[in-house]
């Protein structure tokens, strides 16, 4: 039997909400006031794009892909110094977007450790 991936468990609304929710958690946490200030005021356009990236990375349709030719994670985020510290303010708002949609026990399992290596990644500094 196949281990079902994060987007079939999630679906594609709940992967939109996760997005939504994530932005929302920059803007409310203290925590993440260094980060939430590498991104502009209106959040609209990157809550769209990190949907459309989380789609195809959680095994769904590669919508970023498809809409951008290429996944470049590192170049999007070069103008900004990221240390671990922005790392960990990044995955705390991932804890807890996936909190508020209810994401269940094992979708958070499953996704602890590929997206510290994600978060992990984007570090510059």
């Amino acid at each position: 039997m196949n281990q079902q991936s994060p987007y079939q468990l999630l679906g594609d609304d709940k992967i939109r909400e996760l997005a939504s929710a994530f932005y929302d958690a920059m803007d409310e946490l203290t925590e993440a006031e260094d980060i939430r200030r590498m991104h502009s005021d209106n959040l609209d356009e990157i809550k769209e794009k990190l949907y459309e990236y989380l789609c195809g990375w959680m095994g769904g349709p590669p919508k970023y892909m498809e809409k951008y030719g290429t996944i470049c994670l590192t170049d999007p985020h070069k103008p900004y110094a990221i240390g671990a510290e922005h790392r960990d303010q990044w995955l705390l708002c991932m804890d807890r977007a996936l909190e508020k949609i209810g994401a269940p026990e094992q979708v958070k399992t499953m996704l602890k450790d590929p997206m510290y290596d994600l978060a992990d990644f984007i570090r510059n500094t």
